[in-house]
């Protein structure tokens, strides 16, 4: 009982705060190296010395910015730095639509964000995006709403919900517009360090050839699962719980354009709306492992333990949803910014910060956080200048925080 009450507290609370503290901020404001031997030290990356002691090949300089992920994060940061007149290489592992059942909502103080990005129209009526504009939290069968303190902005300026990768997806295609911008399916494998300073990455592309890509900054945005983090931070990630994603289909929320709460037992389940027909069901439950799918007693979970404290109104296509059996889970994760300042390179979005998405505050804070290094690096014409370029990056570790 007193877990409920608390987390429904921080849960608000959280909201809040993201939402005020981003709305604060917007107010106020390949070829391959030649002669170059290698050798792996012991943090995983590839040092790079060239043979001749002198500066990497001429061809290195035809990038300026490396991007793993193209993600949320990773998608968002190649626009916006490609918009700058940035030479961008972005490399994804997977370039196809993602399928996730996390990062479907959007906060209004993120599309504050996006707006000011360029990129608010990835997020409309082209992937049949909801506009969100505010909770409702329901405990013991009580209910009450809480609204975005919207009065002062704009008819359009709400939160945003919606399928992930639909989202990633427009992204992806506004970032593929750009001509100084590369736009390619590979996996990165390694760092390339030189003298302590990160020249660029090593990956292997789409047909498994093993390639390079130097530029004087690479930047880091990998995701939750990210294997490079551990040479760019110090990860203490935490697993409280798991989600149990469904997804219910011609029903009408009790509050339309509302996420909805229930501060049940053991833990929260969450309501909202991601098409026009569609409404996202998450269901935390507490720890590290859930009930199994395949055999299954994650349905009889479902509908002895969660079904009872679904609303009324929601009810029959919560049932018929588990009767349908595309349960999905997912462990959640939270992990506090710790990071290494290391020239030439940056963490950024859940590959560098993550917390609980019960907060809906992830994608607001990556997209925050692309507003304030665009803004850093505007007065770097040339990101070559390795002790400038660290200056910058070392103050975005802390104005990222006030």
């Amino acid at each position: 009982m007193v877990y409920q009450y608390v987390l429904g507290g921080v849960l608000v609370s959280l909201l809040g705060s993201v939402f005020f503290m981003i709305i604060n901020s917007t107010l106020s404001g390949k070829k391959k190296a030649e002669d170059v031997s290698e050798d792996v030290n012991g943090n995983g990356f590839v040092r790079t010395q060239p043979a001749n002691g002198g500066c990497l090949p001429e061809i290195e300089k035809s990038t300026d910015v490396v991007i793993v992920g193209a993600g949320v994060a990773g998608a968002a940061l190649a626009y916006t730095l490609g918009k700058e007149g940035r030479r961008v290489h972005v490399i994804e592992r997977d370039l196809s639509e993602p399928d996730r059942i996390v990062g479907e909502l959007l906060q209004p103080g993120g599309y504050l964000k996006l707006i000011e990005l360029g990129l608010e129209d990835c997020a409309n009526e082209s992937i049949d995006a909801q506009k969100v504009f505010g909770y409702a939290l329901y405990k013991n069968g009580n209910d009450t709403k809480l609204s975005y303190p919207l009065e002062n902005y704009s008819s359009d300026i709400a939160g945003r919900s919606f399928h992930n990768g639909r989202f990633i997806q427009r992204m992806r295609e506004r970032v593929a517009t750009l001509p100084n911008v590369t736009l390619e399916q590979g996996t990165v494998t390694t760092l390339l360090e030189e003298k302590g300073i990160i020249k660029g990455v090593m990956y292997k592309n789409k047909a498994g050839e093993e390639m390079r890509s130097y530029a004087p900054l690479t930047i880091v945005c990998d995701g939750c699962f990210s294997n490079l983090r551990r040479n760019l931070c110090t990860p203490k990630v935490d697993s409280p719980s798991c989600f149990v994603g469904l997804i219910l289909e011609n029903c009408d929320l009790p509050h339309a354009n509302h996420g909805h709460v229930i501060l049940g037992d053991p833990s929260p389940i969450l309501f909202y709306p991601i098409s026009s027909t569609e409404i996202r069901c998450l269901v935390d439950v507490p720890g590290t492992k859930v009930p199994s799918v395949a055999n299954g007693d994650m349905a009889k979970y479902l509908k002895t333990v969660v079904a009872p404290q679904v609303p009324p109104q929601l009810l029959k296509a919560f049932l018929a949803a588990v009767e349908k059996g595309n349960i999905r889970t997912m462990q959640n994760k939270s992990m506090p910014a710790t990071p290494l300042p290391t020239p030439g390179a940056l963490l950024l979005g859940d590959s560098f910060n993550m917390r609980h998405p019960l907060t809906g505050g992830g994608m607001t804070v990556a997209l925050s956080d692309i507003v304030l290094l665009r803004d850093l690096l505007r007065p770097l014409t040339d990101l070559t200048d390795a002790p400038a370029l660290c200056e910058y990056l070392e103050s975005f570790y802390t104005l990222r925080k006030v």
